[in-house]
């Protein structure tokens, strides 16, 4: 694992440095720009993800670049970058959101603390100079982390771990009284392991490594029991070819492909701590797909570099599930806690961020072989099948009741599948009652924004409700979708497809950009030697889309036009595998 590291952060070092601002005149001299925007930011993803990759190259024996005294000089000259580019009042702005933001300042401080750490570990007077900016910038930034605010579930113990590293270094005892503010605040997570934001492939794991990191500054050993339950379920959440689940998180990451590299520092640390061969196996895919060194607070081969143990440990990887069937959040009592929302006074407004009301729904997955399948609540999507390289992205359901897609809000296993509904409710709303008008409703102009909405009546309030059932069969699955509804409702029921692949048979003409109606007939999507079968199609309007529901431009995606009243059935039947036998193994 770590000659691959090494590697891999060997082959970073001269694209770093190509992206270098090297002109003394620039405002910019030292910095590391931005691939996309052609500007360098002092920030955990930008010109310190490559001062760490510098840093670990300059003092590992085994890099091509050990003791390179042009890498020092430009490792020098961004370090001296990043101290400029902070306030101050010791924060720092990513440039593209967040000014003077604390929790990206805690970020950095994570990583640099880290860096800092191994550089002065190594006996080499020439990086006095860097050393010097490093804590120069830590040291400024402990009045942002003694005061600073956050906007996202996960950013509160990134600040702890930022609180954590400040302390080590300068002993202040206000730090850790900090940490324990957010800290009192509880941990965010179910018992199956699932975090608010439900981020798979980027902020479940950086809530792991941040409490693995407040956790041994500050002497919580507790706060390691929700992060096992994370890398435990994150076992289950991984596709064959090693892509992470995407398809229902509350972030940027949400229908994007991600891998395991995102948690290999913390499942190292945890393997090396429970002696886990779970962890120990989560650790070694994740370096198997790893391909970049990773952002600064989250740079495995600086944490291997900081810990030594870590690349001699006893700890053998164990297996990874395969086959397996489970529902995540199966038992999480959901409705206990959404049913106390009213009484937190927020009024379900949340200000530069989300109140995030999915946590804890229920996750089905079941893998065997090549084939992964997902079925999930209270996303957009509520079926995901991959079968070898042949993939349904999502199927959902969009009407013009609300309008947009519909989330099914519900689950229950059956025993050979699952029933998801999805219920919607939308009604009228009458005149607030005279004697509770303001005064202003009485004068010359009476602005509708500053009326009392909520306390109108509601009238005429309709319910529209959609119930899928999935039932697995011997060559792939059932799939049931109705709705009873008598009015006259366009609805769009939709199979999302991945870009490598194509279509052939059915009935099917051009609907938008990337989207075919499919009207009638069976329809094979093949990618290389797999394919998934399909046949149920239907067009009993011509919408091409539904409003508020758009089609992602780089999938391909069927389209089935219905009409309530609806019972539509569909068979998705998948190819044989490469041995011969079924996706069941039978």
């Amino acid at each position: 694992m770590y000659e691959k590291l090494a590697a891999v952060n060997d082959g970073w070092v001269k694209r770093g440095a190509d992206n270098q601002i090297m002109d003394s005149q620039s405002r910019f001299y030292g910095g590391v720009a931005d691939p996309d925007s052609g500007i360098p930011f002092a920030t955990h993803t930008g010109t310190l993800a490559v001062m760490a990759i510098w840093g670990c190259a300059l003092v590992d024996e085994q890099s091509r670049y050990y003791h390179d005294e042009q890498l020092l000089y430009r490792l020098e000259l961004s370090a001296a970058f990043i101290v400029r580019q902070q306030h101050a009042d010791g924060t720092i702005s990513p440039g593209w959101t967040n000014m003077h933001s604390p929790p990206d300042t805690a970020f950095a401080v994570v990583g640099l603390a880290q860096l800092y750490e191994l550089l002065e570990k190594h006996d080499w007077e020439a990086l006095v100079s860097v050393r010097s900016h490093i804590r120069r910038f830590l040291e400024q930034s402990v009045p942002a982390m003694l005061t600073g605010g956050c906007h996202t579930p996960n950013h509160r113990w990134v600040l702890t771990a930022a609180l954590g590293f400040l302390y080590r270094l300068t002993g202040i005892e206000e730090l850790v009284a900090r940490a324990d503010a957010w800290l009192a605040e509880g941990i965010d997570c179910t018992e199956d392991g699932e975090w608010t934001e439900r981020s798979n492939g980027i902020y479940n794991g950086v809530s792991d490594v941040m409490l693995y990191h407040t956790a041994e500054l500050l002497s919580h050993p507790e706060l390691l029991e929700p992060v096992r339950r994370n890398l435990r379920m994150m076992a289950y959440l991984i596709h064959p070819d090693g892509e992470v689940v995407t398809d229902y998180s509350g972030r940027q990451d949400f229908g994007h492909p991600y891998d395991m590299s995102g948690y290999l520092l913390v499942s190292c640390l945890m393997a090396e701590y429970d002696k886990d061969p779970l962890f120990a196996a989560l650790a070694e895919l994740g370096a198997d797909c790893s391909t970049h060194p990773g952002a600064i607070p989250n740079n495995a081969l600086l944490g291997l570099l900081l810990h030594p143990e870590l690349r001699e440990t006893a700890v053998k990887p164990g297996k990874l599930p395969d086959p397996y069937k489970v529902v995540i959040n199966g038992q999480f009592d959901r409705k206990h806690y959404l049913s106390q929302m009213d009484s937190a006074g927020h009024g379900g407004k949340i200000y530069h961020s989300r109140l995030h009301p999915e946590f804890g729904a229920p996750v089905a997955r079941q893998r065997d072989g090549h084939t992964s399948v997902t079925v999930m609540a209270e996303t957009n999507s509520f079926f995901a099948l991959r079968h070898g390289k042949a993939k349904l992205l999502g199927v959902q359901v969009s009407s013009t009741f609300e309008p947009g897609f519909i989330k099914m809000n519900g689950m229950e296993q059956l025993d050979n599948g699952y029933l998801l509904s999805g219920t919607e409710a939308k009604g009228y709303y009458g005149p607030i009652a005279t004697d509770r008008l303001p005064e202003f409703a009485a004068g010359q102009v009476s602005p509708w924004y500053l009326l009392p909405h909520q306390l109108r009546e509601v009238t005429h309030l309709q319910q529209h409700q959609v119930q899928v059932e999935l039932t697995e069969t011997g060559d792939g699955w059932k799939l049931r979708v109705s709705c009873d509804k008598p009015d006259v409702l366009m609805t769009q029921i939709s199979f999302i497809f991945g870009k490598d692949g194509e279509f052939s048979g059915g009935e099917r003409s051009t609907a938008e950009a990337g989207s075919e109606f499919w009207k009638d007939g069976t329809v094979t999507f093949k990618a290389g030697d797999d394919w998934i079968e399909l046949d149920g199609g239907a067009h009993e309007h011509r919408m091409k889309s539904i409003r508020g529901a758009s089609y992602p431009a780089d999938c391909q995606t069927l389209v089935v036009n219905v009409l309530t009243p609806y019972e539509r059935t569909f068979h998705i039947r998948l190819s044989q595998s490469a041995d011969g036998m079924g996706r069941n193994g039978q």
